[in-house]
């Protein structure tokens, strides 16, 4: 089935029952609904146009509206469209017709055909047969990474006005191979807060501490420091935190057969108690800011 027909919601929030901690969750890039038409243009099979996804990050989380915190979900793959990037990073070898002037063709993601309408999935594997026509590519943008983008600043601006501060923890996964840079560390999990820019220390530091007391391998920015979604909503002199969390595939997941490891559930539970710690920190952080300010 095709979800651009209607059969899919392309992107979901689960709203909790009521709003209890100052959080947002998202999970951009755990989409794996693969419309029909997209496929048909893809020289992949149906195992190769997944390497993209951030497997399963969705479920991985989903405790999220339990612990009293809205959970925004795409439905819609990576590969067919990514949200975390600036809205036209654009890669022109894609496209047949000219791209619009506005759109950044020379950043260091579109070289690397990772742009908003990425070129490659993991493994520099080519999604396309041939180039496509533009107005694809822009309609993409327009029919899906506004309304997403959209929905997150309004998740985020309720939340502010709820609790005079908003944490944004942007949820992803990435390759069981990965390194900490210049070392041979492997971490279980990395926290990303652009070096410090989109998030306070102390919550940047809480994090941190609470996934090493939960016995995970926790590095801070190395070598994910968080992507435009980070960047773009993180302002903490404005009470606005965000901080990207990548947890190590090869934990939870079979990378070549992309089927759950038998703990993942268990890990799904830990996850479940970093939040509930995140929330309780947080809590507290927002009263002591309050108190101070009096």
């Amino acid at each position: 089935m095709d979800w651009i027909t209607g059969e899919y919601e392309l992107f979901e929030v689960r709203e909790p029952d009521t709003h209890r901690i100052p959080f947002v969750f998202n999970s951009p890039h755990s989409g794996r609904c693969y419309p029909v038409s997209f496929l048909e243009l893809s020289r992949l099979d149906s195992s190769e146009i997944r390497r993209s996804e951030d497997h399963f990050v969705d479920e991985l989380f989903a405790a999220a509206p339990e612990l009293g915190a809205p959970f925004l979900i795409a439905n819609f793959p990576r590969a067919y469209l990514d949200v975390n990037r600036e809205p036209y990073e654009l890669d022109p070898r894609m496209f047949e017709g000219p791209l619009p002037p506005y759109a950044n063709i020379g950043s260091m993601r579109v070289s690397g055909g990772l742009g908003t309408v990425p070129r490659i999935v993991a493994e520099n594997m080519e999604i396309y047969n041939h180039r496509i026509p533009v107005e694809e590519g822009l309609q993409r943008v327009e029919a899906i990474y506004k309304p997403y983008h959209t929905c997150l600043r309004r998740l985020i601006s309720r939340t502010h006005s709820q609790f005079g501060m908003a944490v944004l923890i942007d949820c992803h996964s990435m390759p069981g191979n990965i390194r900490v840079t210049g070392s041979n560390v492997r971490p279980d999990v990395i926290i990303g807060d652009r070096y410090g820019t989109s998030a306070s220390p102390e919550i940047s530091r809480a994090a941190l501490h609470f996934l090493e007391e939960l016995g995970f391998v926790a590095v801070c920015n190395k070598p994910y420091a968080g992507g435009f979604i980070t960047e773009h909503y993180g302002r903490p002199v404005r009470s606005l935190h965000a901080l990207q969390i990548e947890i190590n595939r090869a934990l939870y997941v079979d990378e070549k057969t992309l089927l759950k490891r038998s703990d993942f559930a268990a890990l799904s539970a830990v996850l479940s108690v970093f939040m509930r710690q995140m929330g309780e920190f947080v809590t507290d952080y927002c009263s002591d800011l309050a108190l101070a300010a009096e």
